[in-house]
């Protein structure tokens, strides 16, 4: 799901009256007037649909640049429903950053994961690991805001410290590799090595990441990422 994604519209259901065969004799009566036509009516998105419309407008709300708090009310409004009616959905406004924190995690390690299965090399799983965060911030603006913890203040504290632990996930990760770089290279501490470098593209990552949301999106984060990561040795 991107949050660029606009949420679907819902198509209305046509009705049509038939029409009244006028009669054939001139002495007959003159035929009743037609029945004015049905007002369409509003289809109901189907179970769960509603729920991912609801992730979707949120997601895009967090888009706008410069984005206050977000109230239950306000995005009631957008999808022109009652507050009730988000409820029936979401227990509360933290659950619905917890679906779309769910939806990053998902997304990134995914992807993350592939990269171990298909790369042998480890300096290369470094790059595309790093890569394919930042990408993933750049392409889905609102969820950088979410990834970052704008989005966050004022709300629950597990979900910022959920946010904290999918980038300890990251860096875990980028450490692995990066061990495994450091005693291919005959490291005497290939340890503490990949632990000090690990932590530095992490902050590095997150810094990115932090620049593109506070510049109201217009500074990627892949901003010559290349020899930027080349500095770090990656």
């Amino acid at each position: 799901m991107s949050s660029s994604t606009e949420p679907a519209s819902v198509p209305s259901v046509e009705t049509d009256a038939a029409p009244v065969e006028s009669a054939e004799s001139d002495s007959a009566a003159a035929a009743p007037a037609e029945d004015p036509p049905a007002t369409p009516a509003r289809k109901r998105p189907k179970p769960g649909e509603r729920r991912i419309q609801i992730l979707q407008t949120l997601a895009s709300m967090l888009e706008q640049p410069g984005a206050e708090r977000i109230t239950t009310a306000a995005l009631a409004a957008r999808l022109e429903v009652s507050e009730a009616a988000l409820y029936r959905h979401f227990a509360s406004k933290a659950q619905m950053f917890e679906g779309l924190i769910e939806f990053i995690e998902s997304s990134v390690f995914t992807l993350v994961n592939q990269i171990g299965e298909r790369e042998a090399d480890a300096a290369t799983q470094v790059r595309k690991v790093l890569t394919v965060l930042l990408q993933f911030g750049e392409k889905n603006p609102g969820m950088t805001r979410v990834m970052v913890g704008d989005a966050l203040v004022f709300e629950n504290d597990r979900l910022l410290a959920r946010m904290n632990q999918f980038f300890d996930r990251i860096e875990s990760q980028l450490r692995q590799s990066l061990r495994s770089a450091a005693e291919a290279g005959g490291s005497a501490t290939p340890t503490v090595d990949a632990n000090a470098q690990a932590s530095a593209l992490t902050a590095f990552a997150v810094g990115r990441l932090h620049r593109y949301a506070r510049s109201g999106f217009k500074r990627s984060p892949t901003e010559h990422l290349d020899a930027a990561l080349a500095l770090f040795g990656a």
